[in-house]
This record gives structure tokens, sequence and C-alpha cells, in this order.
């Protein structure tokens, strides 16, 4: 599974947050509706900050976005984890093996296992979850690529899971991982919702579910609150509270952190300048880890359902591969990680990031295509695209200018930074950019509708490539109605979904890169998909915490890629009793909603000064 990286509106509902908090108070926090009684709760609670993406939904057949991802990762099973070398190790399965035609995979399912109600957690739960994705076309909605290969699903017994693919399936015990993955839910709660499941909230508290931490309360677009599950199959979490904290800019995560109300901030939080504020402060530790994710400019090349209708409005001229060429041409990514990240991070080429050497892929020196304006207008000059009198070139076959709108994320300091240089680029090849900023959900409602030419993009993905390889496939295409599938670019070949099927299908490790290479390839020279670069994480914690970051650093001092399931199961108070928010639950959400308001303000100015720095 992979994840949308931030995608929050950050200066609407910033507003609206701060003027919530500022009439209800602290206490309105603690008293909300869905939220659990927080205050009255006592032992050492973990205080992080919630990916700024935040919740799309809880509802895990429907869920998108890195903080629904989050929270199901610590509240439901899945077959298998990830240990620190990226490998799968057992969770809920304690072994599995695969047939000689490698054409079924057997699991065998711990025994004796409950519900957080008390209910008996057997492999049907888990043939049950996988059926209803293979199944049910709302189900699939957020991870129907994952099980497209399943023939059937069966649980002989309790404790046996037997998967029978229609191919051979090389990576299934990496199907069903915490975050990435599919979790595995309750039948017994999910049974009576699956006629009304696209509108089911999945709200009453406690969640029923099974994982290191169990879900208390939830407030939408501020914060979640959780309780360790002391019984937790792969050892208890060494905090009895955990709070996931959205906030509505990274300089209050910052303040947060800094007057020690806060404990950890993930990757995808912060951005460069703050990272380097904080390696100087007393009482907080820093750390970088190896880029799992990309930023990118999608393009969209002519968006069409699977039927092949053509849907929504998008410029026709992009159709057109020497013009996508040109544009890809004409970025200089090289500045973007000097100017937008500050040097933490690379070009971007290959679909897959560098957190997953063993998927990277490169283009040869002969095939790159490097910042060339030069190349570009050549490419322009002999198709036909004329430059009007205002310098705008015109469409040889509509005779309008090449006038592209660029769907950013009107709360995102990082698309607001980038799309100014776009914007330059573009024009100087005779390209005329109208910026459309929108809210995450405007922008992922356009997407799936077609309704855009260019937009700005990025994702992260775990260690098994098959879900962001997936997401270029023909099946994740919409519907006539511009619903269902999760298509970034409207991307269809079927010369690549049959090489989606071959590495699926491949167990030698060399020929299944080989082929993964090969898809990168296709998706390079499409030019619907432009990576523009691939950043390092950066996580920041208060040194009251140990224990958080999994695995050690490599030569250049950046740990492998982090999962919230890892980092909040194994963070310890450095003294017991003596973390930050030791005082208890309702404490901790009282002061970090004081820095909300607090941090609202302070990014205005920052955003202010950024704007100025470019003019």
């Amino acid at each position: 599974m992979v994840l949308r990286t931030p995608r929050r509106l950050r200066a609407a509902l910033a507003v609206a947050a701060v003027s919530g908090i500022l009439l209800a108070g602290p206490a309105g926090l603690t008293t909300s509706a869905g939220a659990a009684s927080p205050s009255t709760k006592s032992g050492t609670t973990l205080s992080v900050a919630m990916d700024s993406s935040g919740v799309d939904t809880l509802n895990p057949f429907l869920a998108y976005f890195n903080g629904s991802l989050d929270l199901f990762g610590a509240i439901y099973p899945s077959l298998t984890t990830i240990d620190q070398s990226g490998k799968p190790s057992p969770y809920l399965a304690t072994s599995w093996n695969v047939s000689p035609d490698h054409l079924t995979w057997t699991f065998k399912i711990r025994d004796g296992l409950k519900w957080s109600d008390g209910q008996p957690l057997t492999a049907e739960d888990a043939a049950w979850t996988f059926h209803l994705i293979m199944t049910d076309e709302i189900a699939g909605t957020a991870n129907g690529t994952l099980v497209s290969g399943f023939q059937s699903v069966t649980a002989p017994d309790p404790t046996t899971l037997v998967i029978r693919t229609k191919q051979p399936q090389s990576n299934l015990n990496y199907v069903s991982i915490p975050v990435e993955g599919i979790p595995i839910v309750p039948e017994h709660i999910w049974k009576s919702h699956v006629a009304d499941l696209k509108d089911y909230k999945n709200d009453s508290y406690p969640v029923v579910g099974y994982g290191p931490w169990t879900l208390t309360g939830y407030k939408t677009g501020q914060y979640a609150t959780l309780d360790a599950n002391k019984s937790f199959v792969l050892g208890a979490p060494k905090y009895d509270h955990l709070i996931e904290q959205l906030y509505k800019t990274s300089d209050s995560a910052v303040a947060a952190l800094r007057s020690g109300q806060l404990d950890y901030i993930p990757g995808g939080v912060i951005n460069s300048t703050e990272f380097k504020s904080l390696t100087h402060v007393t009482g907080v530790d820093t750390a970088q880890t190896v880029g799992n994710g990309w930023t990118g400019l999608e393009i969209n090349p002519g968006a069409k359902s699977r039927s092949g209708k053509p849907i929504g409005t998008g410029n026709p001229a992009l159709s057109d591969p020497r013009l996508r060429r040109a544009i890809a041409l004409s970025i200089d990514k090289q500045t973007l990680v000097k100017k937008v990240v500050d040097g933490y991070g690379t070009v971007g080429e290959g679909y897959l990031p560098p957190a997953w050497s063993q998927w990277v892929w490169k283009p040869s020196a002969g095939e790159r295509q490097g910042y060339d304006p030069a190349r570009a207008n050549q490419l322009l000059d002999k198709a036909g695209y004329k430059r009007g009198s205002d310098g705008i070139r015109i469409d040889p076959k509509t005779g309008k200018p090449l006038d592209l709108r660029l769907g950013i994320h009107s709360d995102d300091a990082t698309d607001a930074s980038i799309a100014p240089y776009l914007a330059g680029w573009l024009k100087a090849i005779g390209i005329k950019v109208k910026l459309e900023p929108m809210s995450m959900s405007a922008l992922n409602s356009d997407l799936g509708k077609g309704d855009w030419d260019m937009l700005m993009d990025a994702w992260t993905t775990g260690p098994d490539p098959t879900y962001l390889l997936g997401i270029q496939s023909c099946a994740t295409l919409p519907n006539d109605q511009g619903n269902g599938g999760n298509t970034d670019a409207f991307f269809c070949d079927p010369a690549y979904d049959k090489l989606q099927a071959r590495q699926q299908s491949l167990f030698d490790p060399a020929q299944r890169v080989k082929v993964v290479g090969q898809m990168q390839q296709i998706l390079y020279d499409a030019d619907v998909d432009v990576m523009l670069y691939n950043q390092t994480q950066k996580t920041a914690s208060s040194s009251k915490v140990t224990g958080e970051r999994v695995g050690k650093p490599d030569a250049q001092g950046f740990y492998p890629a982090q999962n919230s399931f890892w980092t909040y199961l194994k963070a310890t108070p450095v003294e017991h009793g003596g973390s930050s928010s030791s005082g208890g639950l309702g404490i901790g959400l009282g002061i970090a909603a004081a820095v909300i308001v607090v941090g609202a303000g302070a990014v205005v100015l920052r955003r202010r000064a950024g704007a100025d720095d470019r003019e």
C-alpha cells in the first residue's frame, strides 16, 4: 500500500480550528463528541504529530491519507509485518509457504487471539476481509489492486488461511502488512455494514480491533487518542497512551516539540528549514531517513474511463507526447532540490524511491531527460507549435494558445514553492500556466474526473513495489462517471500491464528487478508522471524518548525508512513516568491546542516571507 503525502487544507482549516479552540478552549477538546474522556486517564502518554495529510476516513476500505493508514496500522492486524531488513516477518501469521506450482499460499494463523471486544480473532476474519475486497467494488476502493491476482481465499480452520492465485504471485507475504498493506477487520463487526460501506464512518469508540493500540477517540481535524494493548502479541507498547495530534502548520508542531509538549515528529511533517533549526535545540534529537517517496508532476494525457470513454476537461494538446516531453525537458530538477528542499534530496528519475534500493532504476546517459530548454523549444518548433505575438505557442490542432492549468494543494508550502518555478520554466518554452490552488479533497476529486491539465503529486511506498506500480495500470481507471479507481494520471498501456502481472509472478529476485526496471522505463518515456525529486524524510524527537527509530544509520547517517507501527510500539520513556506528557492524556491535548493557536499565526508570516524572497 502506498501513501499520499501531505495534502491538507492548511490555511482555511487553520483559521477554523483556531476559531473553534478559542471559543471552546482546551476543555472543549477533551469533551468533544467522539473523543474519550482523556482527562481522567493516568499513566504515560506518547504524544506524536499526526501525518500532515490527516485522516480522510476511519473506514479502512476507503482511506488513502497517511494519517488514516497510520491509525489502521496501530489498531488492526495484518498477516505479516516488516522487519528491520525490509523483509516480511510474523504477525497474525506465524509461518507461510507456497505450493510447488506457486499458485497456493498457506498461512498459519496464531491461535487464541481475541479482538478488543473479546471475540475470537481467526483466519476467517482474514478470509472475509480479503474476499470482500475481491468481490465488492466499494470495498476494493483503496486496496483492490493488491488482491487483483487472487483466485480464491478460504479458511479451512481457525488457524489456516489459504490463498489461491490466478497466476504465480511472489509478493503475497507483503500484501497485508501494517500501514502499507491491507488491514484485517473483524467480520462480526463489519458484515452488517457491507450494504452501506461507502458511507460507514467506523466511529464508535473504542473501535473494535486488534493491534498494539486501541482507538478510543478521534476529533476531526484535531487528534486521535489511543490506549495501549498491554497483551499485544509482538510485545506491549512502552507507553500507556498515544496521542496523534494533527498540527495545522508544521511551525506549530515544531513549537510544541521545542516546548516539550510533543514527543515525536515523523517524516513528512516539517520542512528543511525547520529541521535545520531543530538540530541545534537542546533536548531535541533529529535524524534523516532515506527517502521512501517522490514529489512529482502529473500530466493529463487524455483522461478516459475503463471503457475507453473520454472524460474530463483536460487540455487535448497534452495527448501529444512531444508536448509532454518538452514540458519534462523544461524543468530544472536540480534547482528544485537546491531551492525547495535545501539539498535534502536527489533529482527524481525512476518511479520507485531510494529507500528500496533493490528497485531503483535510472535511465542511461543517452536516455536521460535532463534540463534542456533549448531542446524543448526545438521539439515544439518542429511539432508546429508556433509562438503567438505574446510569446505563447498555439496548438496546431485546435488553434488555441497553450494555456495549461496547474493544480496545487492550497495548504502545501512545498507546492507553493515549486509552482512559480514550473510556471517560469514553462513560460520560457511558450506555455502559459494558470495556478489553481485546491484543497486536498478537491484536488483528489478532480483527479478522478479528469478535470485538470497538470497536478502536483507525491507518494510514499513500502518495500514491495506492486501497489505503487499498480496505480499506473489500466485497472485503476475510473468508471464512466469518474468514480472508483485510484489512477494518478490516466496512464494506461497494455504492455505495462503485462509487465505488472509478470513482475508479481517472478520468484527470482534478479528477474523481477529487471521487469520492474522495464516498467519504470515505460513510465519515464511516457512523461505523464514527471518525477521531480526524492527527498529524505526528516524526523525529530524529544530526548525524553528513546527507541523510536528502527535500524541503524548508513554511511551518510541516514536511517532506513521508518514505519509508525514500530516507531510507536518501540518508543520508550527515558525514565519511566518521565515522559513530557506523563501528567495524563487530557493535559497533553489541552496544551497542544494552545500550541496550534500560536503556530497558525506563525506560518502566515513564514509563507509571506517566502513569497517576498522569490520576488
